[in-house]
């Protein structure tokens, strides 16, 4: 019986052919706090983009002031990864070290693509990125802690596995790629040791990681370079001319895996492995597969496609009759949606601090059940919400047509703060959380001390600046939202006037 029968579990286990990669390819106007401060603020930084890039600069000096680092997760050729704490706040953090010595100009170059791709990725379910060091030796990439193992392991320790958690697990990687894919970023190495889980508990989320191989492409252009690891890797790659398409096939041939246990493509070396992935033959006539459905069987067909312009592509695979018999029908919350027509706008530094604590503050799990309403009214699963997605929903609240045209439009002003004409997953957090999820002292006392970058108590300008410098502003920009955070006028902000400042915005939301 297969993992998915009635009879028991088949263990899952990795390939046993090496699986190291293969790129053998080609290829100062401080102003005093007054009643029109705001307004002059509001004006001057019409073009303030807000997400949670900004955050996301590179930083020089010690890291070590910042972080303590708690244990090795892991080491490679070119570095480790280690499980860090962040001295203000003590939340932990994964920190990827980067040698320099041991990199070429090229991988440095993929670092830094990595970087560049991953912090303007908002979605569920793809990695956070919060924070990029350098020093003499080495490179640093801060990400959130993701403790709940990888994807195989998780379907080891569940008693029994079935094809509704498999489409359950399968939803997740299929939406977050057709989020990449909807950007023009193709991941080219998508396999179980790149999807994670945030916690050891029962429903945890999972998070697809490692985007050091990934690539943002045109329509016009296809890849060349052979990359990724052996039994998940596309025929059209190995070909060396590829695009998108070669993710869909790497999620087919883990959908296989997860349902059986064992690959569709096998072989002695390398050689014999490509050999077999380009001829596109494999079968469901071993046991395993006797008590798994017709329809999961058509789904990893259409995925497992020789030819990338017949295969079937994310979106569409979403849309398979296995993914929409195996979804739980979850109802859209009607009190929280009358609630997230009511939210107003911030200034756009309250925004930016809103997007920090909800990024990098509120855990997964308070998250949760917002996450949960995001999908639901995301129907075509690009990963963002576009106006007649959130007029569909309120369509079903209320009957006139013209009130939800306006909250529609008064939503999208208030809350699209990155001006990218659809509300994002981060936006779409900040107005539907309740106020005590994001303004809780604990969360305030956290985001402090993240802008405190020495620990003495006081926000300075400068740290202001550093922690925020992918905002790009100008020096006049700068002083008017420091300003606003300088309620007395003193150069410098301490708590009260930091809590103050977004208590005070909150409140007028009631």
């Amino acid at each position: 019986m297969g993992i998915c029968g009635g009879q028991g579990n088949k263990k899952i286990n990795k390939p046993t052919l090496e699986q190291t990669k293969d790129q053998t390819g080609t290829t100062s106007n401080n102003e005093n706090p007054g009643s029109s401060k705001q307004s002059r603020f509001v004006k001057q930084l019409t073009d303030f983009k807000v997400d949670p890039s900004i955050f996301v600069t590179l930083k020089k000096g010690d890291l070590l002031n910042s972080y303590k680092i708690d244990q090795v997760l892991g080491e490679g050729t070119y570095g480790k990864v280690s499980l860090v704490t962040q001295k203000g706040t003590g939340l932990q953090r994964a920190m990827k070290q980067i040698r320099k010595d041991k990199i070429v100009i090229e991988q440095k170059d993929n670092m830094i693509q990595e970087v560049s791709i991953l912090k303007e990725l908002d979605h569920p379910n793809i990695v956070n990125i919060y924070e990029l060091y350098e020093d003499e030796s080495f490179f640093y990439i801060i990400t959130e802690y993701l403790s709940g193992g990888e994807l195989f392991e998780k379907i080891n320790e569940i008693d029994h596995f079935n094809e509704t958690i498999a489409a359950g697990y399968m939803r997740k990687i299929l939406e977050a790629v057709n989020y990449c894919h909807t950007r023009n970023i193709v991941h080219r190495d998508l396999k179980p040791e790149n999807i994670l889980f945030e916690s050891k508990k029962a429903h945890s989320s999972l998070k697809i990681i490692d985007f050091g191989t990934a690539k943002q492409i045109d329509d016009s252009n296809k890849l060349s370079q052979r990359i990724g690891t052996p039994y998940y890797i596309a025929p059209e790659v190995i070909n060396k001319r590829y695009d998108q398409k070669c993710d869909v096939w790497s999620c087919g041939v883990i959908l296989f895996i997860m349902l059986c246990g064992y690959p569709p493509f096998n072989g002695q070396n390398q050689q014999e492995l490509y050999q077999r992935i380009q001829s596109g033959i494999f079968s469901f006539e071993e046991p395993e597969w006797e008590d798994i459905s017709a329809d999961a069987k058509n789904l990893i067909k259409k995925m497992l496609v020789i030819d990338p312009e017949k295969r079937i592509s994310a979106s569409e695979a979403l849309k398979h009759d296995w993914m929409i018999i195996n979804q739980k029908d979850k109802k859209i919350n009607s009190k929280s949606l009358e609630k997230l027509a009511k939210f107003h706008s911030q200034s756009k530094l309250k925004a930016a601090i809103m997007q920090l604590i909800t990024t990098q503050i509120m855990s997964n799990q308070e998250k949760k059940k917002i996450q949960t309403q995001f999908k639901k009214i995301d129907v075509n699963k690009d990963g963002t919400l576009s106006r007649e997605e959130l007029l569909k929903c309120y369509r079903e609240i209320y009957d006139d047509e013209m009130k939800c045209q306006e909250i529609v439009e008064n939503l999208f002003q208030q809350a699209d703060v990155n001006g990218s004409n659809q509300i994002d997953y981060t936006e779409f957090i900040v107005a539907f959380a309740k106020k005590e999820q994001l303004m809780a002292q604990n969360k305030l006392e956290k985001a402090f001390r993240l802008f405190d970058k020495d620990g003495n108590g006081q926000i300075s300008k400068q740290e202001l600046q550093e922690i925020m410098g992918g905002a790009q502003l100008s020096e006049v920009e700068w002083n008017n939202v420091f300003n606003e955070l300088d309620l007395n006028g003193d150069g410098i902000v301490n708590f009260q006037e930091f809590t103050e400042m977004l208590i005070k915005n909150a409140n007028e939301q009631e």
